[in-house]
């Protein structure tokens, strides 16, 4: 027996329950983890709030991402007592996720713990900051240099957003951070290398087509009306990097900043990211970010803790990254 968060839904209506779980209860799979710690993303604030149509099967244990050790194995890829990170892949969405202290799941699914991190780094870290690292190397790739400009990251005191603050200024680009409460995330955003805080009212507003270029690139986690507006801010040749929908899936837009000013919108998705991807970023990620990171943007819950937290974190109420221990 051990210990899970098990949602079920009744009329309509989500619940979360920590409960004891038998091993014979996991779902098929090839591999089968002690789970050290899971992490709580805006994603399973959805799910386990029931605010966002997530999980469409009942029961489920939430948890989109976890890190810890081998315990069975059928794949000769994974041996007992390796340290592996789990992201992505519709685990904790359609198949039982990390918020349990045991998972068993697909070893295709998996990769090993990046050197130098360990289990609570690396969910510090997260399906964040790996979404973080898949935006940033998106600008990269898109031929966004440190000396072309400044750099807009929406959404910045958020899990994405704050990995993405901390990765840019660690490359040496110029970061304007915008957040909904200047006040209170401001200075954390200034620790983790923003040059300077925006508040999200400056976003809100209705925008003409193409206003004043001020970015050669942009992460954002809102989607939206910043989206929106963010677009039309761009410089000849800018990159937007998007990646999230706190604020809404939808998007109020005109072709002219992409007619006119060469501008790129590019998606990224992490859940379905190719393997050789992965590792690229997981490596990218353990030499990156520095050691102040994970003592200034992140905080330790327990698991009878996270359907508090998913309410916060839904209702933007959560700063930085939040790593459940199990």
């Amino acid at each position: 027996m051990f210990n899970a968060l098990l949602l079920t839904q009744q009329d309509k209506t989500t619940h979360a329950t920590v409960t004891q779980i038998q091993e014979e209860q996991l779902p098929a799979g090839n591999v089968t983890v002690a789970v050290d710690y899971s992490s709580l993303n805006y994603k399973d604030g959805l799910a386990i709030t029931g605010k966002g149509k997530i999980i469409r099967e009942f029961p489920m244990v939430p948890g989109i991402d976890f890190a810890g050790t081998v315990l069975e194995s059928a794949d000769a890829r994974y041996q007992v007592g390796d340290a592996v990170v789990l992201t992505g892949w519709g685990v904790g969405e359609n198949h039982w996720g990390g918020m349990a202290q045991k998972a068993r799941l697909n070893a295709d699914w998996l990769v090993k713990l990046p050197q130098g991190l360990t289990s609570q780094q690396a969910m510090m870290i997260g399906t964040a900051g790996f979404t973080a690292m898949l935006c940033v190397q998106a600008l990269i790739d898109g031929g966004i240099k440190p000396e072309d400009g400044e750099i807009l990251v929406t959404g910045a005191s958020g899990g994405v957003g704050s990995v993405t603050v901390s990765l840019l200024a660690q490359l040496g680009y110029q970061v304007a951070a915008v957040t909904g409460r200047v006040a209170q995330n401001g200075p954390l955003l200034e620790q983790l290398g923003a040059s300077r805080i925006i508040d999200r009212q400056e976003f809100t507003e209705a925008s003409r087509p193409l206003e004043k270029q001020l970015w050669v690139g942009a992460v954002d986690t809102v989607g939206s009306k910043v989206l929106a507006k963010v677009l039309t801010q761009m410089h000849y040749n800018g990159v937007v990097a998007a990646c999230g929908l706190a604020g809404g899936f939808d998007l109020s837009t005109t072709v002219m900043p992409f007619i006119l000013r060469n501008v790129r919108l590019q998606g990224v998705d992490s859940v379905s990211c190719p393997i050789e991807k992965r590792l690229a970023a997981w490596k990218k990620l353990a030499e990156l970010l520095p050691t102040s990171y994970y003592a200034q943007a992140c905080h330790e819950i327990s698991l009878s803790q996270v359907p508090e937290y998913a309410e916060a974190i839904t209702n933007g109420q959560v700063t930085g990254r939040v790593v459940v221990k199990l």
